[in-house]
């Protein structure tokens, strides 16, 4: 609970989906030769990580998966404790109870729904219904104004903008597509874009703005580019070290621990 209690508004959670339609939060669907032992604590090779497939499992294989003991050599500093990738609907738990009982402020959710055209029925369902899934759980656990469903795929953020418009939606942007172009590919106006920091330009900002979409750019991990951001007059970042970040005193987005 490190990114909580550093003062952040905002939790990021990237979700998949396992063989019995459980939500997983995993930043891939698949289980990382860089973080992931095998349930006989075995390493396996990244050209086989794919056939490890989180969408082919059920949850109870998921769970045998450790994740943690390796550590991440992209965050040397993250502690290194034996971990599984857990539900979704238990992170969100175990948020609300510690904002509950330490933290006493309430944290919106940034739900990342991971899905690809060419991943559909192989490495998760189509967009509907993984969609439902998404929707289903986050209703039974969560108020849906602290909520925001972000995607690369346009497909998901078209599908809730219809039939769960209450729900605020993020644009996540890795093109080199105009603001423009990509707004009209989406079709509406979401609430906020989130397009890679470096693609970024003030002009892009004020563009935005003028049209009341906020503007959260990611993933923004270093000092400068965080200065260098907040001087865009961004609506806050998202960024794996939220204490780096608390001093800019913005919107923030977090991804905790790194990426499991």
């Amino acid at each position: 609970m490190f990114a909580v209690d550093s003062g952040v508004t905002t939790v990021e959670l990237d979700v998949v989906v396992t063989k019995d339609s459980q939500l997983v939060v995993s930043h891939e669907p698949w289980m990382s030769a860089s973080i992931c032992l095998s349930p006989q604590g075995d390493t396996i090779k990244a050209k086989d990580e794919r056939k490890f497939n989180i969408y082919k499992m059920t949850y109870d294989e998921v769970r045998l998966w450790d994740c943690g003991t390796m550590g991440n050599e992209k965050f040397p500093q993250q502690k290194k404790l034996a971990s599984t990738k857990p539900l979704l609907q238990d992170a969100i738990v175990a948020i609300e109870n510690h904002v509950k009982n330490f933290t006493r402020y309430e944290v919106d959710y940034n739900i990342e729904i991971k899905s690809l055209p060419e991943g559909d029925n192989k490495f998760h369902p189509k967009p509907e219904i993984f969609s439902d899934l998404v929707y289903n759980l986050v209703d039974q656990y969560l108020p849906l104004d602290r909520v925001v469903i972000q995607s690369f795929d346009f497909r998901v953020l078209k599908y809730w903008h219809e039939k769960y418009p209450e729900v605020r939606l993020a644009a996540l942007v890795e093109n080199k597509k105009t603001v423009e172009e990509n707004l009209a590919d989406l079709g509406f106006t979401p609430s906020i874009y989130s397009p890679y920091f470096k693609l970024l330009t003030r002009e892009d900002v004020k563009l935005l703005h003028t049209t009341k979409i906020r503007v959260i750019p990611w993933t923004v991990n270093e000092e400068r580019d965080m200065l260098s951001m907040k001087g865009l007059d961004v609506d806050g970042f998202i960024t794996d070290y939220p204490d780096r970040a608390a001093k800019f005193k913005r919107t923030l987005n977090i991804r905790p621990n790194g990426k499991k």
